[in-house]
């Protein structure tokens, strides 16, 4: 390996461990009261380390969405050779609850954690965008093939969505607790199973 290569290449690990650090700083003390700082501090380096990858933290966060919305994505894709829409449908769900069950962190920082945009284009966030199209185009093609044809699509994936992502949002903020006699994944698979029969009856 050259030296330019050796060189990208531990510029690309030092990028990942600022990430790393800084979903946990974020996860911890919210948006904003995280600081470029104590980002630093918790990869025990000099915020200057930090500012030379980044401008600000801002920038760090919508780094931090981006990948996680492209797992997302990536793992919705894999359906992608299901036929069948509904199936798919019902199947995409089931992938983002199982992400949520997997990715807790990249989850809680996805959908959890605020962050004060004041112009989503200017942001990054057009990856979420992308994700909740996949999701509307899913719900067109199932209209086509016959289902939910009174519905409007956008409510409609608004509904799915919500639906599915207050399964994933009580997981992870651990507000599961009220329900003594079932587990978190009983809660989740079964819950899920029970708005799915709504949706076959619609």
């Amino acid at each position: 390996m050259g030296i330019t290569e050796r060189k990208q290449r531990e510029k690309q690990e030092m990028r990942q461990r600022i990430l790393n650090g800084a979903r946990k700083v974020f996860l911890q003390n919210g948006y904003e009261q995280t600081s470029m700082r104590n980002i630093a501090s918790e990869i025990s380096y000099s915020a200057g380390v930090i500012y030379f990858h980044f401008k600000d933290k801002g920038e760090i966060f919508q780094e931090l969405h981006k990948e996680g919305f492209s797992l997302l994505l990536r793992q919705l894709r894999v359906l992608d050779s299901v036929i069948d829409p509904f199936e798919r449908l019902k199947a995409s769900g089931r992938a983002f609850i199982q992400f949520a069950q997997e990715n807790k962190d990249y989850y809680n920082l996805m959908f959890l954690v605020e962050e004060p945009l004041k112009n989503s284009e200017e942001s990054g966030f057009q990856i979420a965008k992308e994700a909740i199209r996949y999701l509307h185009d899913l719900v067109l093609e199932c209209q086509q093939a016959g289902r939910f044809k009174d519905m409007d699509p956008e409510y409609l994936t608004f509904m799915i969505l919500s639906a599915t992502h207050g399964i994933c949002a009580l997981f992870c903020k651990d507000r599961t607790m009220s329900f003594e006699h079932k587990t978190n994944k009983e809660l989740m698979e079964n819950g899920y199973a029970c708005f799915v029969s709504l949706l076959e009856k619609g």
